[in-house]
């Protein structure tokens, strides 16, 4: 193991970080030469381990802090902690974490060694090569060498809110652990083909290539006009167009699109768009947002397609759901359907001033092309095939006015995660009244409505971005006993 680590005690949050990242670097390139040393013939008889680094807090006082604000502050007295990993990539949202909580309690931090191993497997950071001979030089097993990823360490626990703290044991400081997170840092790579660095707080999911062709285009042309406040644009393969480039298309002709590719339009701060195409169904949309959510990102809002269930829809029209049917059941476990998912009125309002403001339409008008209601959510594509008598009844019974497969379960998580979200689809079909679009309506029906609902998206997202994100996060999505990290 690399020499103990002395705790050190902090009151100022960037100081706090340095010692965080030192202590990450120093532990996490041990395990690297460790590894290199023993595929270059080392000693195979010893067992090489180090540590997660650790930020903790106490606080005695049961005095009120002001809670206006949804997250900085804890909500007992008592030891709190929670192990860190990347916090180089974490830097600005540790400081502003902690920063929160020194001011809120007036206390110290302490930084230290947890009693977390780093898998050897979350040593490398994303984008390494480790040449496969290397592992086959070590003649032993790698999990007789080093630790590797423990799944007791990589659940939802704090999340879900069934975290059990131990006897005597430190309540938890932050919604994921460092193995949770090294766990989804990895799985993004792996499903979007683009490094977690590159994520923007502001994200845009959606169920069609279309929107993200027209995302595409719109970016390169940003950048190739200088940028327009945004500072680059990341494609699947980590292809990054700067601010003032036109980075011909050509280039990227032989890249393998991933399961969920991600484009990023990038801000200084992380401040920019982050666009998902999560393809079809509840379980695209579970897995990636259970990814993305060890981020923190500021907001995710679900643009795309859905099945209109009102005879006074038109194709074309939107909906801004205000309330979710949970027919996807791939959350059940771990958010059970009685649990209410609400509107949050910051989001649902930079929505509709979007939509007017694009649409140029207002007040009673814009009623015309756009309906609140409840959109139901369903985990079989072919729900027109079964007898209609069971899902007609339900859908009529809950008000929906919109059926898709991936907006409730969005929603769900970013309830469950604290992530604030939102919805805003289009009807593309109405099957309950047999409107289909003919042999080649749909082409002309997507050039025709993609651009302005994306261009709806967008706007959206900058103005969620120029709102304070004390006011974004909301508290009506913190439980009793909360960490007092966002």
């Amino acid at each position: 193991m690399p020499e103990p680590y002395k705790r050190q005690v902090f009151t100022d949050a960037s100081e706090a970080v340095q010692a965080l990242q030192f202590l990450y670097e120093r532990n996490t390139r041990f395990l690297r030469d460790s590894f290199a040393a023993l595929a270059a013939g080392g000693n195979l008889n010893r067992r090489y381990r180090a540590f997660y680094p650790e930020v903790s807090v106490v606080t005695n006082s049961f005095t009120l802090v002001d809670s206006r604000q949804a997250y900085g502050h804890m909500p007992t007295p008592g030891k709190f902690s929670t192990t860190i990993t990347r916090p180089d990539m974490f830097e600005s949202y540790l400081i502003e974490q902690l920063q929160l909580i020194m001011r809120n309690h007036g206390v110290p931090v302490e930084v230290s060694e947890s009693q977390t191993p780093i898998p050897l497997h979350f040593a490398f950071y994303e984008g390494s090569h480790v040449d496969g001979t290397a592992a086959e030089r070590i003649k032993r097993p790698i999990r007789d060498l080093f630790d590797v990823p423990d799944l007791d360490g990589t659940d939802d626990q704090i999340a879900n809110g069934t975290f059990e703290v131990g006897p005597g044991g430190p309540r938890p400081l932050a919604p994921f652990t460092a193995q949770r997170i090294d766990y989804s840092l990895h799985r993004m790579t792996h499903y979007t083909a683009t490094e977690p660095v590159h994520f923007q707080n502001f994200v845009l999911f959606t169920n069609y290539q279309f929107y993200i062709d027209e995302f595409v285009a719109r970016a390169r042309a940003l950048m190739a006009e200088g940028g327009g406040g945004y500072e680059e644009f990341v494609e699947p393969g980590n292809f990054v167009t700067k601010a003032g480039e036109d980075r011909s298309a050509d280039g990227l002709a032989g890249v393998r699109l991933p399961q969920m590719p991600a484009y990023h339009l990038k801000k200084p701060g992380h401040g920019g768009i982050t666009m998902v195409n999560i393809g079809i169904g509840p379980s695209n949309a579970k897995t990636i947002t259970d990814h993305i959510a060890v981020l923190r990102p500021h907001a995710w809002v679900m643009l795309g397609h859905c099945a209109g269930l009102r005879n006074t829809q038109a194709l074309g029209d939107y909906v801004l759901a205000h309330a979710y049917v949970r027919e996807d059941h791939v959350l059940d476990d771990d958010l059970p359907v009685w649990v209410p998912i609400p509107p949050l009125a910051e989001i649902q309002v930079a929505l509709q001033e979007a939509v007017a403001e694009v649409t140029g339409l207002s007040g009673y008008d814009l009623k015309r092309i756009m309906r609140t209601g409840t959109v139901a959510t369903i985990d079989n594509r072919n729900w027109e095939l079964r007898d209609q008598r069971g899902p007609v009844q339900r859908l009529s019974q809950s008000r929906a006015i919109a059926l898709d497969m991936e907006s409730a379960t969005i929603a769900a998580n970013g309830f469950r995660f604290r992530v604030p979200y939102g919805t805003l689809l289009c009807v593309s079909d109405k099957p309950l009244h047999g409107e289909l679009k003919l042999p080649g309506m749909a082409t002309e029906f997507y050039k025709r409505q993609v651009a302005q609902h994306l261009t709806i998206g967008i706007r959206t997202m900058e103005k969620l971005a120029e709102m304070p994100m004390e006011s974004l996060h909301s508290r009506k999505l913190r439980s009793f006993t909360e960490t007092a990290f966002q």
